[in-house]
This record gives structure tokens, sequence and C-alpha cells, in this order.
């Protein structure tokens, strides 16, 4: 009886981990909402400044083309107390560039909090890296000061040249300054106290924003959420704290939906189809004409001491491939992306020709999905 109770108890512990293993791939279907919406006025601002990169080994910008850099270069030294003004024609410098400095502020930015900055040559420099970028105020929308930015640009990349070749691995002319920002204004933006909160989804769906409000009020326990649009979701907090709900519905699961849609990049060839396109039925046959005509002459020459002259014989070989092994394919009709996959492969079609079939399924009414071009 023991060993049949313990052979019982294992079978049920069998049965139990084969469920946990048939569940997981619906479980892992399913997201946090805070990696699929965004609560609104929580957000990112971009910035914006101009400045000079010094200290450059001679690839700078040439002064007397770049008009912009000779006059930053001047008004800067003039403001430090060093009159150039008297020497401008002899002013030949190739370690200095004029550049753009962008910054994203982050929402919620404290004075005093650092950022990373982007740097990208504006004239005829030809590399940053080792630069120094000098203190430079970074400008919102409203042209506001809300952060400066200095230190050394680095830009990952290698470039070398000599007198017959060069060689460049990545953009010397753009680089990064990690924690080259200081913020100097915080964005006037105020969470406690509200009392309705908006969450705006990444991809708008109307499934999955009833999705969304639908897991918010069984966590909440009443109806605190309500899908206005297929962005947004209102949330009436009622007294609640902001930052604590938002922090409870945020690690909330819910399983996105999406439209049917394939996206093709033909300048590279990539092709991206979702899970829920389907085909109608259709007939396929794919094939190309390919003729190939080979050159390979010989010499033909006397025996020695014989007479005869050496003449050059020609000899030309034709094959002619007009694929007859791929025959027409037929898909039934609501097959799933695995079964289009695999009945495409089967034909031997490479990516871009199945451009052009998705192109001509689209046509024929027999795909069952939004076709992107890009």
């Amino acid at each position: 009886m023991a060993a049949a109770a313990a052979a019982f108890r294992l079978a049920v512990a069998a049965l139990f981990v084969a469920g946990l293993g048939l569940a997981a791939p619906a479980a892992g279907a399913e997201v946090r909402i805070k990696d699929i919406a965004d609560v609104e006025g929580v957000r990112d601002n971009q910035l914006v400044g101009y400045g000079l990169v010094v200290g450059l080994n001679g690839t700078g910008d040439r002064l007397r083309n770049a008009i912009f850099t000779r006059q930053s270069l001047i008004g800067m030294l003039e403001r430090l107390g060093v009159n150039t003004r008297d020497y401008e024609t002899r002013l030949e410098t190739r370690n200095v560039a004029a550049v753009m400095v962008t910054a994203n502020l982050p929402a919620f930015a404290r004075p005093g909090s650092r950022i990373d900055v982007a740097v990208s040559a504006l004239g005829d420099a030809t590399n940053l890296t080792g630069g120094t970028l000098l203190f430079t105020p970074l400008l919102g929308a409203d042209g506001e000061v809300y952060a400066v930015a200095q230190g050394t640009v680095a830009t990952g990349a290698i470039a070398a040249r000599g007198v017959a070749a060069s060689v460049t691995r990545g953009v010397p002319t753009a680089g990064r300054i990690a924690n080259g920002g200081i913020v100097e204004r915080e964005l006037p933006y105020r969470l406690a106290g509200r009392d309705a909160l908006r969450l705006a989804l990444r991809n708008p769906d109307f499934t999955t924003a009833r999705r969304i409000a639908a897991a918010i009020n069984r966590a909440a326990g009443g109806q605190v959420a309500r899908a206005t649009d297929p962005r947004t979701v209102a949330l009436a907090l009622g007294g609640r704290d902001p930052a604590a709900f938002l922090a409870q519905i945020e690690q909330l699961r819910v399983q996105p939906d999406h439209p049917a849609r394939v996206v093709i990049d033909e300048a590279s060839g990539t092709i991206v189809m979702g899970a829920d396109v389907r085909v109608s039925t259709v007939a396929i046959a794919q094939g190309n004409l390919t003729i190939r005509i080979t050159e390979t002459p010989e010499v033909a020459q006397p025996n020695p001491f014989a007479r005869g002259e050496t003449v050059v014989v020609p000899r030309t070989q034709i094959e002619v491939d007009d694929q007859r092994e791929r025959r027409m394919g037929v898909l039934r009709g609501g097959v799933t992306l695995q079964e289009l996959v695999r009945g495409l492969n089967s034909l031997g079609v490479g990516p871009r020709d199945l451009i052009n079939i998705l192109q001509a399924i689209k046509a024929a009414g027999a795909l069952q999905a939004e076709l992107e071009l890009r």
C-alpha cells in the first residue's frame, strides 16, 4: 500500500509539472502594463545646444570654410579676455570644431542630476575623438536653459589614413559624453495630489486598452479604469496616492493584442510577419529562367618539329535552368504563419522572391493582413 501511495503521489506530481509546462506558453504571452503603456505627462524632453570641441589632433574645422566656427572661437576667446580681432586673418588652427549637442531631459530630473549628451560635428571636421566639449548651455523648446554640458567626447570609432589608402569604422564625427550634462532647471510637473491620470498605450489597440482597464479594475476592486480610445486608459484615483497606485498597477500583466501585419523592407530584403497573419486558399508557382554560357577555349598546336601552326579552338557550354522541379503549391485557407513560411520554403523561395510573392498574394486578396512596405 505504501508503494502504491508513493507511486500515486509521483504520478500526481508529474501531471502537475506537465500542467505547468502546458500553461507556460500562455503565461509567457502576458506582459506588464509598464512595458506597453506610459503615464501621460511623465516623459522625456529634448534639449539642444551649440558648442565648440577643442583639443583635436588636426581633425577639426577649416576656419576658412567654417565661418561660424571662426566667429564662435573669436567670441569665446574675447569672453575669456583674449583679443584676437587684430589677428583674425591669421587664425588657422585645425584643433577646433563646431558641434551640435543634444540630450534628453528625463521626467522628474532635479537640479544637479547628470544626463548623457550626444555631440555631432557641424562643419567639415573629420574626427572628434579625444576632443573636449566646452561649457555648452542646452535649451528646451521654450528657449530656456535646462542643462549645461561639458566633457571629453568618446566616439568609439576608428579612423586611419595613409598616403594611398584609408580605413574608417564607425562614425568619428559623432560621439557621446557619459554623464556630461548637469541639470540646472527641473520641469514643472506635479504628480502628487492629482485626482485623475491617463495611461497612453505605445501601440494603440482597442482590445489591449480594454484588457488593461479590466486588469486594473480587478486589482482595485472597483471601476477605477476606463478605456476612452485605442491609446488612452483613464484612471480615477479617488483619493489614492498616485505614486503608490501606479507602482501597484504597473506590475499587472495583460496579454496585448495587435493587428495582423506584414512588414517588408525591400532595401535589405527583411520580412517580418505577425503571428495572426492568415492566408486564404491560393495557388503559388515561382520560378526563373537562368541561362549560363561558359567559354573555355583550348589551344591546339602541332607536334614538335611538325609542320602546322598553333590555333585557338573555341569551346562553349550553354546551360539552361528553367527550374522544372519547382511546382505549383497550394496553400489552404486559414493557414497560420508557420504553415505559410513552411509552404513557401518548400518551393525554394528566397527572401527577395518571397517579397514579390507576398505582394502578389495581397493583390489577389488572399493575404488577410496589412502589408507595410518600407
